[in-house]
């Protein structure tokens, strides 16, 4: 710093910058701002970039790799959302930026608006048709399963269908909640279809994506747009199984049955065996009654 003759302070543009930048960062150290996402976009390297704005002014917004690993949901632009972080400035643009360690939406009602809006353009689209709908098969050879490879879910699954009439199950392991997990599950459902019908693993004749319970943020990746599509395309029938009885989710719409929870699921995959074999025998038997009436009534006509 170098004293004018008029003794006003002389500053190189360095230090008025890193003397802003000071400032800021010991005035707003810790801040919670609300507001609407704008340009919001995740890059290859996984930080996320984009702003903040309401109607009279703009925030830059930088969303580092580690902490947006841990969003529940998937930011859009015109999405509400209050977010935490420090301000700090950018002296080679001369800009200011809020990076950001926590997002959350600005209360339930804005991501269940967010959901509403995906629901009608998808719905406007016709991945909801009824007329879509393909009929899930009697008796499936093989049941391809799309849910996380531990917890309740799957061991609830397999423990049904070994009760009711054990068949070929195929686990397509994924993660059911976080960043990416709408990626996995989308990419399964395409995986189990993209199996050839005559290949070393057998495709399935029936899909089933299942989840336990959660709130609706638990629950974010059923509601994503690609998982979606994803069951509307496939071309083998699909039970969806997200959450439990109350909870209803993106997926729901798109699938071929709706089941009100995982076991639920299992139950209308497979028909009761035991029930079968009894049903069997009780028209078997009636099939014996039957010719033991007709050659009597033929051997009564011939003495007649």
């Amino acid at each position: 710093m170098i004293e004018a003759p008029d003794n006003t302070p002389e500053y190189s543009v360095s230090e008025i910058a890193g003397a802003l930048k000071r400032t800021v960062e010991t005035a707003f150290g810790q801040v919670r701002v609300r507001g609407e996402l704008s340009g919001f976009r995740r890059q290859s390297s996984g930080h996320w970039y984009g702003s903040l704005k309401d109607e009279r002014a703009l925030i830059d917004l930088a969303m580092w790799r580690g902490p947006a690993a841990t969003l529940s949901f998937r930011p859009e632009d015109g999405l509400e959302v209050v977010v935490t972080g420090k301000l700090t400035t950018y002296p080679g643009r001369s800009k200011y930026q809020l990076i950001v360690e926590s997002m959350e939406p600005a209360g339930v009602g804005a991501l269940l608006a967010q959901i509403e809006a995906r629901r009608l353009k998808l719905q406007a689209e016709g991945l909801f048709d009824p007329a879509r709908k393909k009929q899930l098969p009697w008796l499936p050879g093989v049941i391809g399963v799309v849910t996380s490879p531990t917890g309740a879910v799957i061991r609830d699954i397999l423990h049904r269908l070994a009760d009711r009439f054990p068949r070929r199950v195929l686990v397509w392991p994924v993660a059911v909640q976080g960043e990416g997990s709408a990626a996995q599950v989308a990419a399964a459902i395409a995986g189990f279809n993209a199996i050839p019908a005559d290949g070393p693993i057998p495709r399935p004749d029936l899909i089933i994506v299942a989840r336990g319970g959660g709130s609706i943020e638990d629950l974010a990746a059923f509601n994503e747009e690609n998982v979606v599509r994803a069951a509307a395309a496939s071309q083998i029938p699909l039970i969806s199984a997200v959450g439990h009885e109350t909870d209803t989710t993106l997926i729901d719409y798109a699938s071929d049955w709706r089941a009100p929870t995982p076991t639920a699921a299992a139950e209308r995959a497979v028909p009761v065996r035991a029930e079968l074999a009894a049903s069997v025998a009780m028209m078997a038997g009636r099939l014996d009654e039957s010719v033991v009436r007709g050659w009597k009534l033929r051997r009564e006509r011939s003495v007649g």
